[in-house]
């Protein structure tokens, strides 16, 4: 029987190229060794290409820190109040990360503009940095490319002098923007006090109360002069008391008395009483001796009517008193009686200053009363327009204060931040990496291998897979 020969193109099936051929096949080694050579070649070639024509890069390293701790400020204001600032700790708020904050800012384009700026280079030559945080710290990790180590060096210390620039800037702008807008309510505040200023004066002016202490003053004293006048009234009670009773055991008014003891102190009414005296003896002698007609009696008699007439005319020159009380004077010697007399006047000229006294007290009394009925007013007013004064000034001077001390506070919405570590100089290129395009070339030329392996021994793989799904 002759032998059919099949045709190699006939013979390559589609179900010989779905399943493969025997692994003991080495008929099919040169087509494997061919797409070993060809995807060797698509591995190899652009990576030597790489190699050979990508120019050289170098990266150099910065890291910066944010210290963790807050700080704050207060102010004290005798008599007037207390400002306080406090900027809180960069990572107080959790909704917040300033090294987030900082990693978007120093990718920005107006950072790589002022720096490519700095450098003196186009903005397009001044590759982006590649910026990381590092997890649990506050440190960020920068890195920067160069055409050269210096270059590279350079290039990060441009961009963190426009990044501190740029900080500064935004910190100025911010304490600006605090300050401007807090200049309206300042002057609010001022107005405020002024206005509270003018109205003080303006009722001091016409009430002349000077302040709510000095009608608290007032009230004391009236309240110490009420007393005052109670105590003086007791007392005028007491010595015109005193004055009665003297006047009733010597039967004499306090002038008579006073006019007594001045007409005994006068040496030619003494005279005159003596005389009175010895013409009264006669007149008794010759009344005891002879009848009432007798005209020895009826010269006594006349004698002593002259005498008599001569002394109250005396008394009445000295005491300065009329007739009708120079007859209640007795021109006889006092005796044992000026004492009382002395002690009448005495207690007579007591009771009459204190009469004077108390209605000097009545007197000022009723005018302080007066005066403090009127103030009543005006001095509640005066005591609520101080207060609000004095509320006003606080709020002033608080807010004055808390505007300076926001001065010193520059790191409340952008936290310190410092240099860890300064641009490195770097010691070999970074792009291209050699070792690491071998490493990937020599990865996917094992995996290619691995891909054929798999080629070649894909039938007795299928086969065994379809022996399984066979129902038995």
């Amino acid at each position: 029987m002759p032998q059919v020969i099949r045709s190699p193109l006939r013979a390559l099936t589609f179900r010989r190229l779905l399943r493969g051929g025997r692994p003991n096949d080495a008929g099919r080694l040169p087509r494997y060794a061919g797409f070993f050579l060809l995807g060797a070649a698509a591995i190899w070639a652009p990576l030597t290409g790489y190699l050979q024509t990508a120019p050289l890069r170098y990266s150099s390293e910065m890291s910066l820190i944010l210290p963790g701790a807050g700080a704050s400020a207060s102010v004290n204001l005798s008599e007037i109040g207390q400002a306080s600032s406090y900027a809180d700790s960069p990572y107080a708020s959790s909704a917040i990360s300033p090294t987030v904050t900082y990693q978007r800012l120093i990718g920005a384009d107006r950072i790589l503009d002022s720096a490519a700026e700095r450098l003196g280079i186009a903005r397009r030559s001044f590759w982006a940095p590649r910026v990381e945080l590092i997890d649990q710290t506050g440190m960020i990790q920068i890195r920067i490319t160069g055409v050269s180590p210096e270059d590279a060096q350079a290039r990060g210390d441009a961009l963190l002098d426009a990044f501190f620039a740029e900080i500064d800037a935004l910190r100025e702008d911010e304490l600006t923007v605090r300050e401007t807008g807090g200049v309206g309510a300042i002057e609010d505040y001022r107005a405020s006090v002024a206005a509270t200023r003018v109205q003080i004066e303006t009722l001091q002016r016409e009430t002349g109360l000077i302040s709510a202490a000095q009608y608290d003053e007032l009230v004391s004293e009236t309240n110490a002069l009420a007393r005052r006048l109670a105590t003086q009234r007791t007392a005028l009670q007491e010595q015109t008391e005193a004055v009665r009773a003297l006047e009733s055991a010597l039967d004499v008014t306090p002038q008579i008395a006073a006019a007594t003891l001045r007409l005994h102190a006068d040496s030619e009414f003494a005279a005159l009483i003596e005389e009175m005296s010895a013409q009264a003896a006669a007149l008794a002698e010759a009344e005891s001796r002879f009848g009432p007609n007798h005209p020895v009696v009826l010269d006594a008699r006349a004698g002593h009517g002259a005498t008599r007439d001569m002394a109250r005319l005396r008394a009445a020159t000295v005491t300065g008193l009329a007739d009708a009380h120079v007859a209640q004077l007795d021109l006889a010697p006092i005796g044992g009686r000026a004492a009382l007399l002395a002690d009448l006047v005495e207690l007579s000229s007591l009771r009459q200053g204190l009469a004077a006294e108390v209605a000097s007290l009545e007197e000022r009394l009723a005018a302080d009363e007066a005066r403090i009925a009127a103030l009543l007013t005006p001095a509640a007013q005066l005591e609520d327009l101080q207060r609000d004064f004095q509320v006003a000034e606080a709020v002033f001077a608080s807010a004055m204060a808390r505007a300076e001390t926001t001065k010193s506070d520059r790191y409340a919405s952008y936290p310190l931040v410092q240099v860890l570590e300064n641009p490195s100089l770097p010691q070999g290129p970074s792009s291209p990496r050699t070792k690491l395009a071998m490493a990937a070339g020599i990865a996917a030329t094992m995996m290619l291998l691995f891909g054929l392996l798999l080629g070649w021994l894909r039938r007795p793989l299928i086969d065994k897979l379809i022996v399984r799904a066979e129902p038995e």
